[in-house]
Formats: structure tokens, C-alpha cells, sequence
């Protein structure tokens, strides 16, 4: 089995004892009234138990017992505090803070969200507002979908995600995902990559629950803008690996392909954890005319006492000439991740072309 060290407990892990000295001497900085040892104490609070989330939350609420009791004295302290957190990720424990402790103080808290988002993304603590009191903070974030900070556009968008990673579901935003199109539709031509990795992220959301609605939705959007089509193209990317024809047709594919597979081959067929598989096949247009495919694969891992769990990945999308060729290859590593956990037995492994099953294969993987 590997012995790599997983992302997630290295992740965790900033959040320790140097991490929250720093950040102690750091708000001593700022407020020289701050309880430095204190802080300490209760950040370190059964720090091994606690996962990255949880961390993050006991920063913040360690912040709260040792700053001062007036919110908005408090706010003042994390302003100048957060561009001297050091790191993007820690800095969410402030935005934390005002998830936590602002709900009564809707406007100020706002406008902390969208200063604090600049040093550490709000995408987790904006959601709380969201929650209770959606119409009011949706109207906020179209705002802030027009801003000048990529930062603050981003969370426009990564925040009102229906299905935020990390983070609870946005039920009501699941059920009738119109509600936070308008920031989305603002969104949809952003010059910045940053920010429309997280607009595509929101649409591939919404995709699981409104399959039919949002195709229909970015049919209508402007492909011939490259920003845009970049985003349409990610939004789509969990039907078209599904085999939906609409979602295919939309990126471009021709249809049902017109081929035939001359091989289809993984190699080796038996391996152990932490080896390396290689992906191949090749392809041989049967049509009279040219045709635009997207070649994805399928693996179905062994699961312990469980049915295999179908993963798809990306391979290719190519244009095929008619009477032509292609030979496609993509190797992947077998190791553990936080998110999956490899068994060992016979992996299936199967050859999508415009969403249709055309070819497979497998390999076996050995304890």
C-alpha cells in the first residue's frame, strides 16, 4: 500500500504550534493589548483531534476570546492583521471570525467579507449569510461580481456555489439555481482564469441537480468570446463525461462517432500500489467526413464490500479527419488520496468516445 503522505494531514498541518505563534505576535503587532499567551492556549486546544476545517474555526474562535468585546474594534484588529497572516489559507480563519460573530451586523460584516477575501478567501464564510438571509447578501454579491478585485469577483462566485467542497449545501440555491445566475451571467467573459475556474465550478454545481436547465441556459451564451467559451466548455465537463449529447454538441462534437477502434490497451495488467499504468488506444475515422470527438476513459475501482465506483478522466478532444487515424496514450499513478482509496481485484477500464463505450480493458491491482 503507498506510504505517500496524504494531502490532507500536510493541510492540516498549518494550523500547529509555529502557525499560531506567528500569528500571535503578529496581532500583538497590530493591537499591543492582544493575550498572546492566551491565544496560544486555546488555539493548541486538542489541536491532534481536530481536522483542517475545525482548526480553522478554533483560530478564529481563540481570535474572538482574546480580542476586543466591540465588533467593530475587533474588525479594526483583523484589517490590519490580514495582510500579515502570511498565508491564503490561514487568512480564512478571519473571515471565519466574522462568519461567526457579525450576523447582527450585516453591512459591517460585508464589507470585512469583501476586504478580508483579498488576504484569505471568504468562499466559506459568506455562505453563512447566504444561509440566512439569501436575498439580501445575493443582492450584495452581484455587486461585488463587478468589482475591480479578481479576489472579490471570485467570491461572487466560489461562495454561492450550490455544493461548495469543505462547506455545507446551499439548499435553496440547489433547488432554483436562477437565484444566483445573475452573478454568473457577469461573470461569464472575466479576463481573469482565476475567476472563471470558479464560475465553471458553480455551473459543473449546478449541472448535478438542473442538467436540461443549464445547457439550455449556456446555449445561450456567446462561445465566439474565448473567455467565455473556456468556462462553457468546464461548466459542461461532468455531462460530457456522462455521455450527454446535448452537453456534447454544445463543446463541438459531432455526434455519435463514425470509428472503430484498432486497440484499446493498459499496460502493465498487473500492478502493485504506487506503480504506474499506461493508457492506449487508437482510433480510425469510418466516416466520409470530418468529425470532432472527445475521448475520455472510465475506471471502475474496487471498493471494499461495495459495487466498483465508475471515476471518468479526460483523454482527448481531437479533430479526425475522414479515413484517419490516431494513436491517444495518458499515464496515471495508482496511489491513495483523500478522496479515494484504493482495494485491491480487477479494475475495469473502459474507452468513451462522444460519450459511448467503445472499447476496454483493465488491469489488476495486487496488495
Amino acid at each position: 500500500m503507498s506510504t505517500e503522505t496524504p494531502a490532507y494531514p500536510a493541510l492540516k498541518d498549518m494550523f500547529d504550534f509555529a502557525r499560531f505563534e506567528h500569528i500571535a505576535d503578529q496581532t500583538a503587532a497590530v493591537w499591543p493589548g492582544f493575550e498572546r499567551t492566551r491565544f496560544i492556549a486555546l488555539a493548541m486546544e486538542n489541536l491532534d483531534d481536530l481536522g483542517i476545517m475545525q482548526r480553522m474555526r478554533q483560530t478564529a474562535t481563540s481570535l474572538h476570546a482574546t480580542l476586543p468585546d466591540d465588533y467593530g474594534q475587533a474588525l479594526a484588529v483583523l484589517y490590519d492583521l490580514a495582510p500579515r497572516i502570511g498565508h491564503t489559507f490561514v487568512g480564512i480563519s478571519l473571515s471565519e471570525y466574522v462568519a461567526l460573530y457579525g450576523q447582527n451586523d450585516f453591512d459591517r460584516s460585508m464589507a470585512a467579507l469583501r476586504h478580508l477575501t483579498q488576504f484569505g478567501s471568504a468562499e466559506f464564510a459568506i455562505r453563512h449569510f447566504l444561509l440566512t438571509d439569501l436575498d439580501r447578501t445575493l443582492a450584495v454579491i452581484r455587486d461585488w461580481a463587478e468589482d475591480d478585485n479578481e479576489h472579490v469577483r471570485r467570491l461572487a462566485s466560489e461562495g454561492a456555489r450550490p455544493r461548495l467542497p469543505w462547506s455545507f449545501q446551499l439548499k435553496e440555491l440547489i433547488a432554483d439555481p436562477s437565484r444566483a445566475m445573475p452573478v454568473l451571467e457577469r461573470l461569464k467573459a472575466d479576463p481573469s482564469l482565476y475567476v472563471r475556474k470558479s464560475v465553471a465550478n458553480h455551473l459543473n454545481d449546478i449541472s448535478k441537480d438542473h442538467p436540461a436547465w443549464l445547457v439550455n441556459k449556456l446555449a445561450n451564451w456567446n462561445q465566439t468570446v474565448l473567455e467565455t467559451r473556456w468556462i462553457v466548455r468546464q461548466a459542461l465537463r461532468t455531462l460530457v463525461k456522462n455521455g450527454g449529447q446535448r452537453a456534447l454538441a454544445l463543446i463541438g462534437s459531432t455526434g455519435k462517432a463514425q470509428a472503430r477502434v484498432e486497440s484499446f490497451t493498459v499496460t502493465p495488467d498487473r500492478v502493485k500500489f504506487g506503480d504506474r499504468i499506461t493508457i492506449a488506444a487508437r482510433l480510425t475515422s469510418t466516416s466520409s467526413e470530418p468529425q470532432r470527438l472527445v475521448v475520455d476513459y472510465a475506471v471502475f475501482y474496487v471498493k471494499k464490500g461495495e459495487k466498483p465506483s465508475r471515476k471518468v478522466f479526460k483523454l482527448k478532444e481531437l479533430d479526425l479527419a475522414p479515413g484517419a487515424a490516431t494513436d491517444l496514450t495518458i499515464s496515471q499513478t495508482i496511489r491513495d488520496f483523500t478522496t479515494r482509496k484504493h482495494y485491491p481485484g480487477w479494475h475495469r477500464v473502459e474507452l468513451l468516445v462522444n460519450g459511448e463505450t467503445m472499447a476496454e480493458s483493465g488491469f489488476d491491482l495486487e496488495v
